[in-house]
């Protein structure tokens, strides 16, 4: 395979574009590769000075057949090795049981508030996640329970703080939409959008700061930053793209483009919805990738990680994948056309990756059975786990809230203000 740039001229003025539902009906076809991705060296016009590196005129790469590559065999070919395809089976199918499992325990009332669901996206955590080391960075979204279980957050510990239990990984005092994990590197979930996307900044310039300013040489450290198509039209996002491209940090910022931000679709939502683009105006390579197939999403992400380890600086890389559920447990799921989400259920990352380790001798059936019972097991272990742990006690109301010991949440005597059995009674003491 190899790879041709070209110059990608941006939408004329007043274009006018058919409300259509379907994203497959742009003139964009997929571009991520399951071969290596090169990214192609960047295209200066010459109606434009030359500014170094970050003068990239907004570049897309294609996928080419080289007809005068020669043949090789069928097992030099395979785009995963049977270790890894293992791994990342067993990686999506914990996603996707986890998440069927919160569905249960929500409608049976064991959480509480908005939780919102990733089934259908596993291919984007795995095939980016299970790169990482664990010194590594990721920040998530508020549909971030499995970006914490790729991660390796044990899943007892997510699901007790789905229940609001103390060993949940925030003590159940975060919940659903803000997993966080200081041991694994996980910084948290994010409830607004374009939230997370400046901390991830700012764990990437960390990175960069302890290699280049502390010489601490082995840090190597990569942050990746998880949201999708609705935030891309968020201020934060521009600035820390600029800011990146700028400061060349080590991180990869993925958009997990599920076409809806909540009940709005994404081609009505954005002026030029090929999000992918926006990352070579600011400098910067920008990808797009069947984020429906885990194999295509770990070749691009291999790429973009190794560039950030190089101190070869950011990458944008847009995902187009899509939510099997509603947006969260609350939606009735009514705005979306029945044939669109159809289309996509056809395309179940997790039985794609299973027909092609089949396919290749990778792994048999029973094999991938048995990580299916294994998964069903961890899960049931975990509900069990969440079910039977304590629930916080009222003295952790303030904790980790205030920090002068002395202040509104501790007395001078030491306790907790709210153990007083007079705290709910008024405020006039407090």
């Amino acid at each position: 395979m190899a790879f041709s740039a070209k110059i990608i001229q941006p939408l004329p003025l007043f274009t006018t574009r058919s409300d259509n539902k379907n994203i497959n009906n742009l003139s964009s076809p997929f571009v991520g590769s399951t071969y290596k991705l090169r990214l192609p060296t960047p295209i200066i016009s010459s109606s434009r000075p030359h500014f170094g590196s970050a003068s990239v005129v907004a570049v897309k790469s294609e996928v080419i057949k080289d007809s005068k590559k020669p043949k090789s065999d069928a097992s030099s070919n395979l785009l995963i090795t049977k270790e890894e395809g293992l791994e990342v089976y067993e990686d999506m199918i914990l996603g996707r049981a986890f998440e069927d499992m919160c569905a249960q325990m929500y409608y049976r009332g064991k959480m509480f508030g908005f939780v919102h669901l990733y089934n259908g996206q596993e291919a984007v955590s795995s095939g980016f996640i299970k790169l990482l080391k664990k010194e590594d960075s990721v920040v998530s979204t508020y549909r971030d329970h499995v970006h914490a279980l790729s991660k390796g957050v044990p899943a007892s510990q997510v699901m007790s703080e789905l229940f609001g239990k103390t060993t949940g990984c925030c003590r159940g005092q975060g919940g659903s939409m803000h997993m966080f994990s200081k041991e694994h590197n996980v910084l948290g979930g994010f409830a607004f959008i374009g939230e997370g996307i400046p901390v991830a900044t700012g764990a990437a310039f960390t990175s960069k700061y302890r290699r280049e300013v502390l010489k601490e040489a082995d840090c190597d450290h990569v942050t990746m930053a998880f949201f999708g198509d609705g935030t891309c039209n968020n201020g934060q996002f521009f600035e820390c793209l600029n800011m990146a491209a700028l400061w060349k940090l080590p991180i990869i910022f993925v958009v997990e483009n599920n076409l809806w931000a909540i009940g709005m679709s994404h081609l009505r939502a954005t002026s030029d919805p090929q999000i992918w683009k926006k990352g070579p105006a600011f400098g910067m390579p920008g990808v797009h990738v069947d984020g429906m197939d885990v194999l295509k999403v770990r070749e691009v992400a291999k790429e973009a990680v190794g560039r950030a380890r190089r101190g070869e600086g950011p990458t944008l890389i847009e995902c187009e994948t899509y939510r099997f559920r509603g947006h969260s447990l609350a939606d009735p799921d009514e705005l979306r056309d029945p044939a669109e989400k159809a289309h996509y259920a056809a395309r179940d990352p997790i039985t794609s990756l299973k027909k092609y380790m089949v396919e290749n001798n990778l792994a048999t059936e029973a094999e991938l059975k048995a990580i299916e019972k294994k998964i069903d097991e961890v899960i049931e272990e975990a509900v069990e786990f969440a079910e039977e742990s304590p629930a916080p006690s009222r003295s952790q109301l303030l904790e980790n809230v205030f920090a002068d010991p002395k202040g509104f949440g501790i007395g001078p005597d030491g306790k907790y203000r709210c153990e007083d059995p007079k705290f709910t009674e008024g405020t006039a003491q407090v």
